[in-house]
């Protein structure tokens, strides 16, 4: 899912007030897991989703009332099928804690963004206060990369403690929830834990319509989309709206300059045999998690002889490139050669996510 603490702070700078979800616990079989966010504003649901159905038009209803009141609070929902047709989601349980005001927390969302965008990790830290006098305090901080050192001064030394050893050992899943003691004051505090990574990076070369299309796609399916193309009409906001950047520049030196790494998968659908030829030296040997490039069998062909004769790529390294592009499901339209690619680029991804956990 596209980071929605970000788009926290695109709704909180343009002035509107927004109330952000997340489910903390499950159990049973959910729709969501723990993490998993929606951002709710007077009109209904923003972005994200915290499981949908019935579950979701509850959590709408209590964050909508909660901009008015600006009370936050954890709630617990019965997802059992008994309910009737209407609640039949899955029969588990969860909670979902919800922040009235996220935009109180504009530094560690601030630090967040700026982390993030420089392709690195962290973690936010989410500290709920549920007190027996009924008082309900939120608290937040981001740790880059998970460094204790960073941890803000303000934290009560016991807490501090809890969270540094939290932090040593390493999280190794992606949400993780503690419970402290309570305090002098029958304070008890529930700490969240949430690893946040950057979104793999979909590089497009090339803005015509299967650039396009793809983008598209690329966003819903929650990779950051960068599109390059040396015609700033094409390039444009206009034409590709899904596209998280646009680089209007030669495409050879773009791709030259654009970091690549073992979370980057680059498509070159350009349209010039001359355009996909320098795209592909940068990337050939990069590291990418995926290369593949559009054309026909004698493009791909004269392209192999040049780059083995030029000395641009050795037979091994051409072979990781994947052209033909994208999964054979007999695609005939624009639209259908761009759900192609897209179903490999998910294979790859997942392929390559199940590699890195065994």
């Amino acid at each position: 899912m596209k980071h929605i603490h970000r788009q926290v702070l695109q709704y909180v700078r343009s002035g509107a007030k927004v109330a952000l979800a997340t489910v903390i616990r499950s159990a049973g079989s959910t729709p969501q897991k723990p993490g998993s966010s929606a951002l709710f504003g007077r009109q209904g649901l923003l972005a994200g989703t915290v499981g949908g159905g019935m579950l979701e038009g509850r959590v709408k209803s209590i964050a909508v009332n909660a901009l008015d009141s600006g009370l936050s609070g954890q709630y617990d929902f019965n997802l059992d099928s008994s309910q009737g047709e209407e609640g039949a989601l899955c029969g588990g349980e969860a909670t979902v804690l919800i922040d009235a005001d996220p935009g109180a927390f504009l530094k560690p969302f601030e630090d967040l963004e700026r982390t993030i965008a420089g392709r690195s990790e962290g973690i936010l830290v989410t500290m709920f206060q549920d007190g027996d006098d009924g008082e309900k305090t939120i608290r937040r901080y981001w740790i880059p990369e998970g460094d204790s050192n960073q941890l803000p001064p303000d934290i009560d030394p016991g807490l501090r403690d809890a969270m540094k050893e939290y932090l040593r050992e390493g999280i190794a899943r992606d949400f993780l929830e503690i419970t402290l003691p309570p305090d002098e004051a029958r304070h008890k505090w529930y700490v969240f834990f949430e690893k946040i990574r950057p979104l793999p990076g979909l590089i497009i070369a090339g803005a015509g319509h299967v650039g396009r299309a793809l983008a598209h796609l690329g966003s819903l399916l929650d990779f950051e989309v960068t599109v390059v193309d040396d015609r700033k009409e094409y390039a444009s906001r206009e034409n590709i709206p899904d596209a998280d950047h646009l680089v209007v520049r030669d495409v050879g030196q773009a791709m030259r300059e654009l970091p690549i790494g073992d979370d980057t998968y680059v498509v070159i659908v350009n349209r010039s045999h001359n355009h996909d030829a320098e795209a592909l030296k940068s990337c050939i040997g990069s590291g990418a998690a995926y290369v593949g490039m559009i054309g026909s069998r004698h493009k791909v062909a004269s392209l192999r002889t040049l780059f083995l004769k030029e000395g641009w790529a050795t037979a091994d390294q051409w072979e990781t490139i994947h052209t033909p592009i994208g999964i054979d499901i007999g695609s005939k339209t624009v639209q259908e050669i761009a759900v192609s690619i897209a179903a490999q680029l998910v294979k790859e991804r997942n392929r390559k996510n199940e590699a890195n956990e065994a």
